[in-house]
């Protein structure tokens, strides 16, 4: 594929830059793992916006299947807009963010802070409001993003995620797949997701479906569906499908599916076998499915969802050219949005 976008040259910087996440933050990750074994909050609170956020979804399960506590997402307007108290003792609050510098999100970190909460930020720029107020910064080290469309930061906040929770539960088979991670990112962001560009080139409308490890990746192809090729792209777990949207899917409705090698996994691959037999086009992500005609690679579940991102966002950038678009600037957008 081309590299003239900086869509596209950002995502192929996706291995490099969690390989200095992980270098860069390695004392960081171990004190915060070791400190929450020995006192584990009784609840997570994620703080972040747009792809922030789903690398929040992602994370979430992560730290609920891994670790056993519950998270939770900060609305930021119940501090921002509505001035509301937050008390938030024995609470570990996580903040996620390209920039750092979003009103809203700093209020509600403050907020979260002064009610008692730990602070774990994510940030990409290390002068941010927001990496000074953590109690433990890790740096995204992603670099320059220059592309409206945020590809290496978001995955580097998922493999900032991941590190995380390989540290805090101490499991051995999590903590190698996050030490595998830059490899493999090298690997995905190079697997040819091209069979999607015309099955695509002239929707308007489509779902992505993904569940647990993969919703938050879901969730964020939609978004970049949206961003980049203004396709009209709804996220939904294979459970929550199964409910009122489905009731849309047709002849030819375009699916883009998600699916980890795991339980959660079987099950899109059970919406795909649903959506197939009523003519829908679908496209699936399955490592070693025959029913899958979009490559993805074998690893821990936990991090497939990673690595089928990178793939996607290659995916992303060629429809989008495709369409006539240009991926790094969609109109109407702005790289950094500063919502109150």
């Amino acid at each position: 594929m081309t590299t003239d976008t900086l869509m596209r040259a950002e995502t192929l910087e996706a291995g490099a830059t969690v390989a200095r996440l992980l270098a860069r933050n390695g004392a960081a990750l171990q004190a915060l793992g070791e400190r929450l074994r020995s006192a584990a909050p009784d609840v997570v609170v994620t703080c972040a916006r747009g792809s922030s956020d789903h690398a929040a979804m992602y994370g979430k399960y992560l730290i609920e299947t891994m670790v056993g506590v519950p998270v939770a997402s900060a609305a930021p307007s119940v501090v921002s807009l509505f001035d509301a108290p937050v008390t938030t003792r024995r609470a570990l609050c996580i903040a996620i963010s390209q920039s750092g510098r979003s009103p809203d999100l700093l209020a509600t970190v403050e907020a979260h802070a002064k009610g008692g909460a730990e602070v774990v930020a994510l940030v990409n720029d290390e002068t941010s409001p927001l990496a000074a107020m953590a109690d433990t910064l890790l740096a995204l080290s992603a670099g320059p993003e220059k592309s409206v469309a945020a590809t290496k930061s978001c995955i580097a906040a998922m493999a900032g995620l991941a590190a995380i929770v390989a540290a805090w539960s101490g499991d051995a088979a999590l903590q190698a797949a996050v030490a595998a991670l830059p490899a493999q990112l090298d690997e995905a962001v190079g697997l040819d997701w091209s069979a999607g560009v015309e099955p695509l080139a002239g929707a308007s409308q489509m779902f992505v479906i993904g569940r647990g490890y993969g919703f938050g990746v879901a969730q964020e192809c939609a978004l970049k569906l949206k961003e980049t090729c203004q396709v009209q792209a709804e996220p939904f777990s294979a459970a929550e499908v199964r409910h009122g949207p489905m009731a849309i899917v047709g002849e030819g409705f375009p699916v883009l599916a998600l699916a980890t090698s795991d339980a959660a996994g079987d099950d899109v691959m059970a919406v795909v076998e649903t959506f197939s037999g009523r003519g829908a086009t679908v496209l699936a992500a399955h490592a070693g499915d025959a029913r899958a005609i979009l490559p993805a690679l074998d690893a821990h579940p936990a991090v497939q969802p990673i690595l089928m991102l990178a793939s996607f966002y290659g995916l992303a950038e060629a429809l989008s050219r495709r369409r006539g678009l240009d991926p790094d600037t969609p109109p109407h957008l702005a790289k950094v949005t500063r919502t109150l």
